[in-house]
């Protein structure tokens, strides 16, 4: 059976034409006629909306101004390919089935709320790295545990790189670092400033007491990175995704070079590296850069994806409605009833 779509709008005359011209070829051409209402969807809206009438038949696509005679030829192109799938037995790739799956479903949702969804997942990823050490406070150091050691597969937990809550400050920085006014990591803790692996090893281990406080999960690179990304995919939500990509040269020069050149040359600052160089960063430039760079990375990134999740929606609208017009001449009763 042929399908045909019908991208339509209330009030438009030229689409009544394009119904009735495609009634009159139904014998000449039978088809599927399944109509869809531009209004209805935003996406379909903005593409189609200066458009309409706008036909697809199989891989064929007629935009207004069209007449009988198009639609006709149309038609005819789509059955004769159809024909010649037929006779060489090859699978047709073009048309839609007229079911509607769980997976039609759910691909269905995810491409109207996947924002939502990614920003709720880092909302959890961030949340949980801030929760350890709101544990340790109240006692349930098992659970503290469990949550530092699962976030030191991705996080080097580095105590003076960190930010710590319930404590005399919120960061202890190493006495390079050069901020004065406040405690450095080794006379607040008693521990070496990482002069060896040792105390290295002791750095990333530590995660507070009652005195210092306890440390976030995640450094304060991490954290600004994780914050920046949400920070982005709340405005793109609340601006219902129409913000357009950063173009990449902006994300490498404003998101990439500060971090990349920030982070890598601190490597130069502890063991077994410290003798070539030595620089060690300072909270503000971490937490800078580090939301710099989700930031971007997300404004570069969340568009594109978004350009993906409008073909998704057009395509899965496209289904729902050959669906459901599937189903409303089913329930039409036959002569024989």
């Amino acid at each position: 059976m042929i399908n045909a779509v019908l991208y339509t709008r209330a009030g438009c005359h030229l689409c009544d034409q394009a119904k009735a011209d495609l009634d009159s070829l139904q014998s000449a051409v039978p088809h599927r006629l399944v109509e869809i209402d531009v209004d209805a969807n935003p996406d379909l809206q903005k593409t189609y909306g200066v458009e309409v009438p706008v036909v697809e038949i199989g891989p064929y696509k007629l935009k207004s101004p069209f007449g009988r005679q198009e639609l006709a030829m149309t038609l005819n192109a789509e059955r004769d390919r159809q024909q010649q799938i037929k006779e060489l037995d090859l699978p047709d790739m073009s048309g839609l089935s007229n079911s509607w799956t769980a997976a039609d479903r759910f691909t269905y949702w995810f491409s109207n709320h996947y924002v939502g969804v990614l920003n709720m997942i880092v909302v959890f990823y961030l949340g949980l790295a801030i929760l350890a050490p709101v544990l340790m406070k109240v006692g349930l150091i098992g659970p503290a545990r469990f949550l530092y050691r699962g976030y030191s597969i991705v996080c080097h937990q580095l105590s003076y790189r960190s930010i710590f809550l319930f404590g005399e400050q919120y960061i202890y920085p190493r006495m390079s670092a050069g901020i004065a006014g406040l405690e450095t990591y080794s006379q607040a803790t008693g521990f070496g400033e990482a002069s060896t692996v040792e105390d290295l090893l002791t750095a990333r281990t530590f995660v507070g007491n009652d005195t210092v406080g306890y440390k976030i999960a995640l450094c304060q690179r991490d954290v600004a990175i994780y914050a920046g990304i949400l920070a982005f995919g709340l405005l793109f939500a609340i601006t219902g995704r129409r913000l357009p990509p950063l173009p990449w040269y902006l994300w490498v020069l404003i998101g990439i070079l500060p971090i990349a050149l920030d982070g890598f040359s601190q490597l130069f600052s502890q063991p077994p590296l410290e003798f070539i160089a030595f620089r060690e960063s300072t909270p503000f430039l971490r937490l800078l850069t580090g939301f710099l760079f989700g930031y971007t990375t997300a404004w570069f990134g969340y568009p594109l994806v978004e350009q993906t999740m409008v073909e998704t929606r057009q395509l899965m609208s496209r289904k729902l409605a050959r669906f459901k017009q599937s189903q409303a001449e089913n329930s039409q009763p036959t002569s024989a009833d």
